[in-house]
């Protein structure tokens, strides 16, 4: 019973503080589920600020399930380009077309049901069970995993299998059950806002005086976390065709990273390359033939585009040629096409004269 008095205790001074402090942020204004999956998936991997503008783009072009379902999905990824981990745009159009065929429109009304969804882990089932059909039950995300691992004091890693079932237990423990949608935001927000993972606002943090890692001068040490990724490196030759009439080439990449954006060619190498090392490759060679070409390099220093586990180091190689095999198009209309932030940043700085 004392257990239980404390948790609340903490789960009401965390909700009174939201009540007073939450930012006005748009899917805050809302209970329709599709628009609060939208914003839930967007955030994954998001800061908010960048966020909240992808947010506009999406609920403006497709107000309703219904219009995302019928969307291409080039159309969406379009509109998700620059956000990064393009899988959650195309889960996203999947589960829409689902909802839609499957379901009548009708949105799922239960975390049982919600995390089915294609792209939908437990922390957003449990987000959008809480916030649009009040159900009790627990969010856990990296903010969440902050504030209970330093007030508890756990040093249970957070990516272990053990740490994932503690945390989540700990944050059902402290849920309120009459308002579990607010609770969830509540210390989520208070993660994000008070106790940030650099520079925590310890001195006039509401849970300072029971706070274990405040006291015991651990705040930098948790929440722990194993070190498990090992970054791959990755080297890319993109092959930029210049062609008169501003002609050039792009493919759709069919797998991996980037699946049905825009590209390119590319050759991927297992090393930095040079030009020599570049004519000599047997892509290279099929894709020009023997075609008289001059080949500039655009880059001179290798662009390093980091992702979660992998680094990819490129460079992109200009081939002025009269004409080739491939499907051509109009520099132009490039724009039309959902391309990764690698190649969108390459478009704005080079100029095809």
């Amino acid at each position: 019973m004392h257990f239980y008095i404390i948790n609340m205790k903490i789960s009401n001074l965390l909700i009174q503080w939201y009540l007073s402090n939450k930012r006005n942020l748009p899917w805050r204004k809302t209970l329709d589920p599709y628009k609060i999956w939208l914003s839930e998936i967007i955030l994954q991997q998001t800061r908010v600020d960048q966020g909240t503008a992808y947010y506009h783009k999406f609920t403006e072009n497709f107000p309703t399930v219904f219009d995302l379902a019928n969307a291409t999905e080039e159309e969406v990824l379009k509109l998700w380009q620059g956000l990064g981990y393009y899988s959650r745009a195309r889960n996203l159009h999947f589960s829409a077309k689902y909802i839609v065929n499957n379901l009548n429109g009708e949105f799922p009304s239960t975390y049982s049901e919600i995390i089915k969804l294609k792209g939908v882990g437990d922390y957003t089932a449990s987000a959008i069970a809480s916030i649009c059909f009040n159900e009790a039950t627990a969010v856990v995300d990296g903010n969440v995993y902050r504030v209970l691992a330093r007030y508890f004091g756990i040093s249970t890693a957070i990516n272990s299998t053990k740490g994932i079932k503690e945390f989540k237990n700990i944050a059902q423990e402290l849920i309120v059950a009459e308002q579990p949608g607010t609770f969830n935001q509540a210390i989520m927000e208070y993660g994000a806002r008070v106790c940030k993972p650099q520079n925590p606002i310890c001195d006039t943090c509401e849970l300072n005086n029971s706070c274990v890692a405040f006291g015991k001068n651990e705040i930098q040490n948790l929440p722990f976390k194993e070190k498990k990724i090992k970054i791959k490196k990755r080297y890319f030759n993109y092959i930029v065709f210049k062609m008169p009439n501003k002609i050039t080439v792009i493919e759709k990449r069919i797998s991996g990273i980037w699946q049905n954006m825009y590209q390119f060619p590319l050759i991927e190498t297992s090393k930095e390359i040079d030009i020599e090392e570049l004519l000599s490759n047997k892509k290279f060679d099929e894709l020009f033939q023997q075609k008289k070409i001059n080949v500039k390099l655009f880059n001179n220093d290798l662009i390093v585009h980091k992702l979660s586990h992998q680094h990819i180091y490129t460079k992109f190689w200009v081939v002025e040629v009269d004409n080739c095999e491939l499907d051509t198009i109009k520099w132009s209309e490039i724009g039309k096409y959902p391309v990764p932030k690698l190649v969108d940043n390459f478009l704005s700085e080079y100029k095809f004269n």
